[in-house]
């Protein structure tokens, strides 16, 4: 009889743990594959670049927030741009990792094939030329925002609160939509200074970088981002 009893005992305990303790962290988010092939790119962005920079760092920054989010439970649920929202309550992981997977995913959406990316619409290019004189002052203006960028960041062009276009820079993982950076808006498109994003193919020359980088750049899908925006 005292046998089957510490038998249910134990039974029960172990019931109780396995109902108490998970067995698998919750995966709140994941790496999407990239909208084109690792070498689509090249040669402005290299394929290797583009296979470590997608597969090693962005997949960092998921694996890293779905941790944050499993050790705060109360964050759990929330979309992406909500944790961002009110990113100084959440915690350094979340505001680094979280920045980290929305700025990539944003990143890799921005960009299409060499000389495939078109030419800003009409709405957009006359905010542009309102904005800041010519698209070739804008180019100018984004240039200077990501030389200027002290080790790592990112520059972006963004719709502030007033409907105006800016040209922004955020240090490392931040972005425009999070509550803890200077002057938040709308992100238009960005471009990631890291040195992973382009030192395997320019070294140190974050310039060369820089003025090749608007090859790759989707203008179609800046300018409906645009459009949506000012809506």
């Amino acid at each position: 009889m005292i046998l089957t009893r510490i038998l249910a005992l134990l039974l029960a305990l172990s019931s109780f743990s396995m109902l108490s303790i998970p067995t698998a962290q919750a995966q709140n988010f994941s790496l999407a594959p990239l909208p084109y092939p690792h070498d689509a790119l090249a040669p402005v962005i290299d394929e290797r670049t583009m296979q470590i920079h997608h597969g090693k760092h962005h997949q960092a920054y998921v694996d890293n927030l779905n941790r944050a989010i499993a050790a705060s439970p109360a964050l759990a649920g929330q979309s992406l741009e909500a944790l961002l929202a009110q990113v100084s309550k959440a915690g350094d992981a979340v505001r680094n990792n979280g920045g980290g997977h929305w700025n990539h995913t944003f990143f890799w959406e921005s960009m299409t094939r060499p000389g495939q990316g078109g030419a800003p619409s009409a709405a957009l290019l006359a905010a542009i030329n309102r904005d800041f004189g010519s698209l070739d002052q804008f180019k100018t203006a984004f240039r200077t925002a990501g030389l200027g960028r002290f080790g790592s960041g990112w520059s972006w062009l963004i719709v502030t609160p007033e409907g105006k276009l800016k040209v922004i820079s955020t240090a490392n993982q931040d972005n425009p939509l999070m509550d803890v950076v200077a002057e938040r808006g709308t992100p238009l498109l960005g471009n990631d200074v890291w040195e992973h994003a382009y030192y395997l193919q320019y070294q140190n020359r974050r310039a060369d970088y820089l003025d090749a980088w608007w090859q790759v750049l989707d203008w179609s899908v800046v300018s409906r981002r645009h459009a949506a925006a000012v809506k």
